[in-house]
């Protein structure tokens, strides 16, 4: 079986880039900064906290407001750096409070543009603030070093509500309905920091959605290559809108997810550019580390009859899409159901002795939705497909 480096190399070399923050990291900034204004009764305007890749952190508060006596709210404004995600320039906000009625510990409630949990599979309880585990613990040990540096005992009881102005409609940006998170975004992060064009949060979140589906009980999902080619097959399959994952450039390490979390059927879905090279066995797609192979596409033509100075053509393509257009001008459109089969094929060979234990499908589509070709590892296709037209 292929090692995880078989599909994941790193073939880009970038400029030194700026390293961004989590939203974890930002609440539990405002969280400790809130505490310190509460119990010092002073304006907060920078904090140092521990990052959980053993690093500290420094981070300007953005707001230090005493609400009342018993309440100070403090916020961080959220910098992705130079990898911004949707929830950069959102403001993190902590409201602070002493817990007089449980007197030790910290209760971690959620306020405005902060989601709620509604489905399992998330590792937070139903009912809860989406705060994943990490930045939980981040809080609790920034609130406690704050109360500790202010004489308090590490154990005061104190309530700390995050809210995020505007959350709702930034996480109308992200997966989290889908993951069953409604209401607003999460607080997440696993380091604390955003590593620019980091690949370890995407492959993360992927995972997740597998995880969420496999625990809802879901046995088929479709893994798309984008959010087209996602749309696209909505319009063709009837499964629940939790069994539609975005794995974009992750189809491999999603699909060894799938065999993992005991997903019965996955359905590759994608256009022409990305499943050439997935048909070649590469299942990291970035157009900047594994370039369309348009002496592939060649071969593919040959095996249609394509001529000498078709396949010529083809080599010299431009694009994917240039190859399509060559293809379907010249009545060879064998080469898509070709593809589709070797994508299926190759995802098996990825998977080695679990493949026996999962159906793979796959679906190509043209650019403006159309169904190009389909295959299947099962003899009797895909169930309860609708083929457009």
């Amino acid at each position: 079986m292929p090692t995880e480096s078989d599909y994941s190399k790193q073939t880009v070399e970038t400029k030194k880039l700026r390293t961004g923050y989590t939203t974890g990291s930002s609440a539990a900034a405002a969280a400790k900064a809130a505490v310190l204004s509460l119990l010092s009764g002073e304006v907060v305007s920078s904090v140092d906290i521990k990052l959980p890749v053993g690093e500290t952190a420094t981070f300007s508060i953005h707001r230090c407001e005493r609400i009342d006596e018993d309440h100070v709210i403090c916020s961080v404004i959220k910098d992705g750096g130079d990898d911004p995600d949707a929830t950069h320039g959102a403001e993190i906000c902590v409201t602070i409070s002493l817990d007089s009625d449980n007197g030790s510990g910290l209760t971690i409630t959620g306020g405005e543009g902060v989601g709620t949990v509604t489905r399992p599979g998330t590792g937070i309880e139903v009912g809860e603030p989406a705060v994943t585990r990490v930045p939980r613990r981040m809080i609790e040990e920034s609130v406690r070093d704050a109360a500790l540096s202010q004489g308090m005992a590490g154990d005061t009881g104190f309530i700390a509500q995050i809210s995020v102005p505007g959350g709702e409609t930034i996480a109308q940006k992200t997966t989290n309905a889908r993951l069953g998170v409604l209401g607003g975004i999460s607080i997440l992060g696993s380091t604390g920091i955003v590593q620019p064009f980091s690949t370890a949060s995407w492959r993360a979140s992927v995972h997740l959605a597998i995880d969420v589906a496999a625990t809802n009980d879901l046995t088929h999902v479709v893994l798309s290559t984008g959010t087209r080619s996602e749309e696209f097959s909505k319009l063709l399959l009837n499964l629940p809108d939790m069994a539609y994952i975005e794995a974009g450039i992750f189809s491999g390490p999603a699909l060894k997810r799938c065999t993992m979390r005991n997903i019965q059927r996955v359905t590759h879905v994608g256009m022409v550019g990305k499943f050439s090279k997935m048909a070649m066995g590469y299942f990291v797609t970035h157009v900047a580390g594994n370039r369309v192979d348009t002496e592939f596409l060649a071969s593919l033509a040959s095996q249609c009859g394509a001529s000498d100075d078709i396949q010529a053509e083809i080599r010299g393509a431009s694009s994917a899409r240039h190859f399509q257009e060559i293809a379907q001008a010249n009545d060879l459109m064998d080469v898509f159901p070709i593809m589709c089969k070797m994508v299926c094929e190759e995802s098996h060979k990825l998977l080695g002795d679990e493949s026996k234990n999962i159906v793979v499908d796959a679906m190509c589509f043209d650019f403006d939705g159309t169904l190009l070709s389909y295959a299947s590892t099962d003899s009797e296709g895909i169930p309860n497909l609708r083929e457009n037209g």
